[in-house]
């Protein structure tokens, strides 16, 4: 379980392909405090570590992860969203974060607002996810809260703080994003659809 507090930035140092399986290397300033086995969400991806050397460590993603997310175009030299695994008893800054990504989107608009940013995603709507005004998205790893929720897209709104400390500043009109709907909401539409086949 994760909180959607990005921790830090890591860069892709390497990309290995093995069969239908990609191995990512990462440089952090979290890698000396890491161990292998453990779990770490990567643009909100949660992924085992399977090896350490030094200030790198190395994921591996499987084709449904590589299929369903962001983490199959990653390219040398990118910014990943990174967070450890929440210690029970800890803070929930976020919200409730499973790592596992729903879908993609891509985002449509990127709008200066006089000291913060207002960033707009559609995504398909046809996989049955809803946003509600107000309530708890995860792009890329991060915890926001959702404005202008409409039936494929929905803006954030982004601080300076979080646009220098996570990848939103490399965001571009185009950017594929990850995003994990919240889990409570994720429930209600399916208790909804449940009760309207029932019916």
């Amino acid at each position: 379980m994760f909180t959607g507090i990005i921790e830090d930035m890591g860069v892709v140092s390497n990309l290995k392909k093995e069969m239908n399986n990609l191995h990512i290397s990462i440089k952090s300033k979290l890698t000396p405090e890491l161990k292998i086995d453990q779990s770490m969400a990567h643009n909100g991806v949660c992924l085992t570590i399977v090896a350490i050397d030094q200030d790198e460590y190395t994921v591996t993603a499987i084709k449904e992860t590589l299929d369903k997310s962001n983490l199959g175009v990653l390219k040398i030299g990118d910014n990943v969203n990174l967070e450890r695994a929440m210690i029970l008893g800890a803070r929930l800054d976020g919200h409730i974060v499973q790592g596992h990504v729903d879908q993609t989107a891509t985002c449509t608009n990127i709008k200066e607002e006089d000291g913060s940013w207002m960033f707009t995603f559609n995504y398909d709507s046809s996989l049955n996810n809803i946003t509600i005004e107000k309530g708890s998205i995860t792009v890329n790893g991060t915890s926001l809260t959702v404005v202008n929720s409409k039936k494929d897209s929905f803006s954030v709104a982004i601080i300076p703080y979080t646009y220098d400390h996570t990848n939103f500043g490399d965001f571009k009109e185009g950017t594929v994003v990850n995003l994990e709907f919240d889990v409570l909401g994720k429930y209600v539409a399916k208790l909804i659809d449940i009760n309207l086949i029932a019916k």
